[in-house]
This record gives structure tokens, sequence and C-alpha cells, in this order.
């Protein structure tokens, strides 16, 4: 028995050891059985699609028959898609539930079980916890007696084509032909993930990278980091005519970006300039939802707007808790999840990409012009993130550490006060700071930091290395 628990985003295990067929019949099981509960007054209904990984299409069909057989109607992607595109399936057929066979950004090795809620975004967790309690100890359903075409022929069963739906709607929202014809280039890397087709069917004059399927995902984990996104960089560089850079991950729903000079976008400066388009260009309003780990610029210049902050715990369904209940105008989290008012309550990589070079196309600005325009409010910054592997143990240990205030200093820097909403925050002063926590993803212990440069902000990561190594 393998027991089955969701993280900050999904259940994700290796392929062919914890992620097996019986395995997602097991979860498949309990969140039908969960759905069928909830849904007692109305026929309840499912979108289920899968990513680019190895298997996928087999684990969605088995996710699909067991829906089946516990009474759901099922649609099904007819091809792998993006976790946007399931999310925005899920309202766009009014179903009551979304499941994305996704690793996210995991590498290669890894597979997943996302939720998604009937209003297309991440299924919240008191919900998510009622259904790990149902999960049985045991697959209890002979699989091979669930014959998939049977239901396909009564109807329970439905293919549709939720890339189609996605792409419609993209054209309804942007003004794609003034981004072709204007003068800027751009370019697109999916990492060889599921939003690969976009910009084939939508921006043709788009110079594609990584844009077919390999379920090796070209060795590299497709989280859009930059140093997962050195082949890019070079791509822009060599070319030397791009104006800007975007990339997605393995599902789509994160996003960093390159300038034309090849230089790093993070997710940070993302928010800031996506928060300056919506307010100051377009006149939108609403509470901005951001994640713990969120650079504290993003205070400033809501400070400079009077937009009201709202910071919640990591994982992007902290944020959609808050979409759901107030008016908000953008909610976005380190990572690269963003989500903007007026679309899905969920991350869209893509989306914010072209809000991002429809903002160019609109101002006739660069992104560094644009940049600045942030840093004119803000003043200069960078963030940056060191992912750990330590022992166990070590890791209990470095954690009780934080948890009992003995961390004082960082190298020279003194620590002036502590947070600790999702991990340990140590601010230095209103504008540097240095946060500690377990990944809700991974076996991982991250560290974060923000300073006013990229130098100064590395060099906390390197006092916290040294710190965290000595415990």
């Amino acid at each position: 028995m393998d027991n089955i628990k969701f993280g900050t985003d999904g259940w994700r295990a290796i392929i062919a050891d914890g992620f097996t067929v019986g395995n997602v019949a097991r979860i498949s099981r309990a969140s039908a059985r969960w759905l069928v509960n909830r849904e007692k007054d109305r026929e309840a209904s499912v979108v289920i699609g899968y990513d680019t990984r190895f298997g996928g299409k087999m684990f969605a069909e088995t996710a699909a028959k067991v829906f089946a057989l516990t009474g759901v109607s099922v649609y099904l992607s007819d091809r792998f898609v993006s976790t946007p595109m399931v999310s925005y399936g899920v309202i766009r057929k009014k179903a009551s539930m979304g499941v994305v066979i996704t690793a996210s950004h995991n590498s290669y090795e890894y597979s997943g079980f996302k939720v998604k809620g009937h209003y297309g975004g991440p299924l919240l967790d008191q919900d998510l916890k009622n259904i790990e309690n149902m999960i049985p100890e045991m697959n209890e359903i002979h699989l091979d007696s669930l014959h998939f075409e049977e239901y396909i022929d009564k109807g329970i069963i439905e293919y549709i084509d939720l890339e189609d739906f996605y792409i419609n709607n993209l054209k309804e929202n942007f003004n794609l032909e003034s981004i072709e014809k204007s003068r800027f280039t751009f370019a697109f890397d999916s990492m060889y993930g599921a939003g690969q087709q976009v910009f084939k069917q939508l921006l043709p004059g788009v110079h594609l990278i990584n844009c077919q399927q390999d379920y090796s995902f070209g060795g590299i984990a497709p989280e859009p980091l930059a140093r997962n996104l050195k082949k890019f960089a070079a791509f822009i560089k060599r070319n030397g005519k791009i104006d800007c850079g975007l990339a997605v991950d393995g599902d789509a729903d994160r996003i960093a970006m390159y300038d034309r000079f090849g230089n790093y976008i993070d997710s940070h400066h993302i928010m800031l300039l996506l928060i300056h388009y919506l307010h100051k260009y377009k006149g939108f309003t609403g509470k901005i939802a951001t994640g713990f780990s969120s650079t504290v610029r993003i205070e400033k210049l809501c400070g400079y707007y009077g937009l009201d902050v709202k910071r919640v715990k990591i994982g992007f369904k902290e944020i959609c808790t808050v979409i759901l209940k107030e008016k908000v105008l953008l909610g976005g989290e380190e990572s690269g999840g963003i989500s903007v008012l007026s679309h899905i309550p969920d991350r869209d990589g893509i989306w914010m990409g072209l809000l991002i070079w429809q903002f160019m196309v609109e101002t006739g600005k660069n992104l560094h012009e644009l940049i600045e325009e942030v840093y004119n409010i803000t003043g200069s910054f960078a963030c940056e993130r060191a992912d750990l592997k330590i022992d166990k143990n070590r890791k209990t240990a470095i954690i009780e550490k934080c948890r009992k205030g003995s961390f004082r200093n960082f190298g020279n820097r003194v620590v002036e006060r502590v947070e600790n909403l999702d991990g340990f925050k140590f601010f230095f002063n209103d504008d540097e700071w240095l946060l500690i926590r377990l990944s809700g993803t991974e076996p991982l212990l991250r560290t974060y930091a923000e300073s006013y440069n990229r130098k100064s902000a590395l060099e906390i990561l390197e006092e916290a290395k040294r710190a965290i190594m000595a415990v």
C-alpha cells in the first residue's frame, strides 16, 4: 500500500513506482465518490486531461474509467493539454470537477494528479483532505473488466477538444493581429510541455523553442528557472532581434520571461509589470493576493496605487481561496503561477505572457523600459532561490532552530524581525530578507532571498547555506 497524500499542488510520485495504474485508480475512486456525495442534487461530471509525460493518456483513461464506473460523466481530452486548458474546460462545460494528470515542473520521472473545483481553480484544502480520507487502502477495482470503448459508446465518457476551447478564448480576449503585426519579435519556449501547440496556431511568427514532445524534457526539469532555460537564453542572444521571450513549465501554468538582451525576468517582476499595466494603463482595481515568498516590492507598488495586498501561504490554492471570496486584480506567487481578473481563478503562463506582449505593443516600449517604469516607483531589486537537498534529520534540526529563534544573524546581516506564515522569513530591513521553508512538492529545503541586486541576494543565500550546513 502506498500512502497517497496531496501536497502543495496535487499528488505526485515516480512513474511505475508510486505513480501506478493501481494508485491512480485508488485516488480516482476517492475523488469520484467524494464528488458523487457532494453533487447529490445534480449529475456529477468531470473534465480530465493529461500533459506530455510518459503514460499520460493511459493514466487519464484509467481515471476516466473509474469516474465512469462511479457514476460520473467524463469529458476526456482527445490529446495532451495544459492545466489551464483543463481549468477553462471545467468552466466551459459547467463540470463539477477537473483532473489533470501532470507533475507540472517536476522532472520526467514523475507524474501527478491535480484536482480542480467547479470554479476552474485548485480544489481547496478541506475538500482535498476529505478526498484523502476516502482513498481505499488497496485498489479494489478489477480494471481489466472496465471496457473503455463501452463507456464511450454509452456516452458516459466523451472526448472533447480542450485546446480548441482555450485557443478560441484567447482569440476573443487578445488583439492577436496587433501583436503579430507589431514591430516587436517574440519567442516561446514550451520546455517540451503541454503548451507547445498554442503559438503554432495563434501567432505563427513567434520563434519556437522546445515545442515538440520529448518524454525526458531534454534531460532538464521543465521548471522555468534561469538554470533550466540556458538554451532559450542563448537562442535569444544569438538571434539578436528578439524583443521578448516567454517560457512556461511542463503543464504551462507557470511563467518566466527574457528581455531582448537575454536577461531572465522572474515572476516577481512579471507580477509587478501586470499590476502596473492592469491598474495604471487599463484602469482595473482589486486586491492583490500573493504568496509568502513573493517580493516585498508588491506592497510598495500597491501602496503607491492604493491597492490592498493579502499575503497567503505558499500554494496557489491559498490564492484561489481569496479569489473566490473577494475581487482580486491579480493573484500570484514566486514560483511563476499568476492569475488575473476576468480569467480563470488558476495559474496560466501563456495568458500572462500574452498580457505582457500586449502591454509592449500598446505602449511601444520594450520589456526593459517597462521594468524601469516599475523601478521608478519601487526601486530596483532582485530575488533568488536555492533548493537544498538535505537529509531528513538535518532538515528537522534546521526547522527546529528556526522555530526557537536561534538564528540571530546570517553572516554580517542581523535579523531584525521574523515572520512565520509559511516557513521562516528573516528580515534584515524592510527591503532585504531570507526565507527558509520545506518544499510542499519535492523533498527539498528551499531558501529564498531578496535584496537590492542579484549579487547581494546570492550573498544572502550563500550565508544562509553556510549557517544551515553548520547545524
